[in-house]
């Protein structure tokens, strides 16, 4: 069971436009987003909903999840942006979260879902973190990685080689990501990407509220 300094996240900034015919009272399902995003197991989730008299399959949480569509707020103006990618396991098929992280606040930036890692699949991720960001004059703080740092220089974008410093940040968050993802086994099973992608963005939604 998370702290409950990690739920004190206000329920209401999840919007719910998608829902129409749920008979769930929408302060519930915020709630319960928010309680896994924030943590807690869907077992977990659909107990608490139980105790004010709802009954709802860990399925219909997920779903709730997915619809919802969170993703890390825009218009940001970063300084510096640390960028990385860690593997995620998806039943048999190993694929890699890209994420850029603000490293004066930790907060995500944007985060995507890619099956491999190369300098093509690095540059769609940076244009669409450009168009979310005003990175223009960001310092990009970069590893060793050799696409990333070919697509950096393709785009004109200022970037330096940090191993440690700045470049924390990104590792405490992944750090976050695999403790969330390691109760599924660092896995998750039966689901596609796109789908697996949405709960990350989600997840990395609630990282930026919570921290």
């Amino acid at each position: 069971m998370p702290e409950f300094s990690r739920l004190t996240l206000p329920s209401s900034n999840i919007q719910l436009e998608f829902v129409e015919r749920e008979q769930t009272p929408r302060e519930l399902m915020r709630l319960s987003i928010h309680l896994h995003l924030a943590g807690l197991s869907l077992s977990d989730t659909v107990h608490v909903l139980e105790r004010f008299g709802v009954d709802r399959a860990r399925s219909t949480v997920h779903n709730w999840i997915q619809k919802a569509e969170l993703q890390p707020e825009s218009d940001k103006s970063p300084d510096h942006v640390a960028v990385d990618e860690t593997a995620i396991q998806l039943t048999d098929d190993r694929y890699w979260l890209f994420a850029a992280v603000d490293p004066e606040t930790n907060e995500f930036l944007h985060v995507r879902l890619f099956p491999t890692r190369n300098t093509g699949l690095t540059g769609i991720f940076l244009d669409e973190l450009s168009k979310k960001h005003d990175v223009d004059d960001a310092v990009f703080l970069v590893d060793s990685a050799d696409w990333l740092k070919a697509a950096l220089h393709r785009r004109g974008y200022e970037y330096q080689y940090e191993r440690h410093g700045q470049r924390n940040s990104i590792e405490r968050v992944f750090k976050e990501v695999k403790r969330r993802t390691y109760q599924f086994g660092n896995c998750f099973r039966n689901a596609d990407p796109e789908t697996a992608e949405t709960w990350l963005q989600s997840l990395a939604y609630c990282w930026n509220k919570l921290i």
